[in-house]
């Protein structure tokens, strides 16, 4: 069991060192084969249902991972540049404006956790 302890914390800290989205075949190399893909699939399925890591599959059909930072506060969301990939933290009451306007007017409540907005950050608009 604490073998199996140690190989998911390896396996975090090279994810939380990600800047960008990255795939599991990133994850394979940047960990050099030292832990089998098995392990990392079944850790980073657990980490995209616990909300820690956003899964999106991109134009060219290959699933791309995101490191979401921990946010104990109820409005926060998370700024994607859909060019260089960057992903910024944002706390800022204004979402739980929108989310009110979306269960209000539009009779659906968005999952407060997980909301990303995607766009062009200020380097990639330059």
């Amino acid at each position: 069991m604490g073998y199996n302890t140690k190989q998911k914390d390896v396996i975090m800290n090279v994810i939380k060192k990600q800047k960008k989205e990255f795939t599991i075949k990133d994850l394979y190399q940047e960990l050099n084969g030292n832990v089998g893909l098995t392990t990392i699939y079944r850790f980073v399925d657990k980490l995209v249902k616990d909300n820690r890591l956003s899964k999106d599959i991109g134009n060219d059909n290959i699933t791309y991972y995101q490191y979401l930072e921990e946010c104990h506060q109820e409005n926060h969301f998370y700024l994607k540049c859909n060019n260089c990939g960057s992903m910024v933290h944002i706390d800022c009451d204004c979402i739980g404006e929108l989310s009110s306007h979306i269960i209000m007017k539009h009779h659906f409540k968005p999952s407060k956790e997980h909301i990303i907005i995607n766009g062009l950050c200020d380097k990639c608009i330059k």
